[in-house]
């Protein structure tokens, strides 16, 4: 059976990470940003479902890489708050997967945005 309330509390405590990540780490805002922009523009171009849906998911996908990034900092400050090559090592891959999706997101987005501007102006 399942616990209603469990469930409940499991969103709860994940809804506190979420504004724990946008009240607290600055990439996150960047990202919050960029996010906004990109849906702004997209509304005045009038995508379709489909560009929506893989924007969306980019979108997410980078929040989600930035929360799991800055979940390992942490942990690895936890873990020792002195500089040690492993936990730098440990931190520059997490962030580096952040800057591939990142990369990435961007490019969806030209591709996605930049087509239809210039469809609009050209």
């Amino acid at each position: 059976m399942i616990d209603i309330r469990k469930v409940v509390r499991s969103f709860g405590f994940a809804g506190q990470g979420i504004v724990d990540l946008f009240r607290f780490e600055n990439n996150a805002k960047v990202h919050g940003l960029a996010a906004v922009l990109v849906l702004a523009l997209g509304s005045w171009l009038g995508l379709s479902r489909v560009e929506w849906a893989l924007l969306i998911t980019q979108i997410g996908l980078v929040w989600a890489a930035e929360a799991v990034n800055t979940a390992l900092e942490k942990l690895c400050d936890h873990v020792t708050p002195d500089r040690h090559p492993q936990i730098k090592a440990i931190k520059d891959m997490a962030s580096g997967a952040v800057l591939i999706l990142a990369i990435t997101a961007a490019t969806v987005g030209l591709i996605i945005l930049g087509g239809h501007v210039i469809d609009r102006f050209f």
